[in-house]
């Protein structure tokens, strides 16, 4: 009984905090109803209210779910290499020239029957 609680209140299977100047942020695995693992990722920045004359943390949330983490992952490093270096990480060039490359594919292959008909009319008029 336990573990379906634990199962169905999303607990936290692991959880990190990171402090950094005023803000702190939060990385928090937990777990679907299906099983599937998600992380999220908490930003909070503490504010004080001048109406109330009350501190209160602000809050943003993050989710990223499992079947995205590999392209988070590289888009992250790619922008940590791009910072370290100055420089644009190679395997980003590449990722550009091969989506560049599926357009072009996709201009002579996305045809449609209208287009042929069109082609067979105006070759008969000539």
């Amino acid at each position: 009984m336990e573990e379906k609680e634990k199962y169905y209140n999303n607990e936290e299977l692991f959880s990190k905090a990171v402090r950094a100047g005023k803000r702190t942020y939060f990385f928090d695995v937990k777990s679907t109803r299906a099983g599937e693992n998600y992380l999220t990722i908490t930003e909070s920045k503490k504010r004080f209210d001048q109406q109330s004359g009350k501190f209160f943390y602000e809050k943003h949330k993050l989710f990223l779910y499992q079947e995205d983490f590999q392209k988070f992952y590289t888009a992250i490093n790619q922008s940590f290499e791009f910072i370290k270096t100055g420089k644009i990480p190679e395997s980003y060039l590449k990722e550009i020239e091969e989506e560049e490359q599926r357009k072009k594919e996709n201009e002579f292959t996305n045809i449609e029957f209208e287009d042929l008909d069109n082609k067979d009319e105006n070759k008969s008029e000539e």
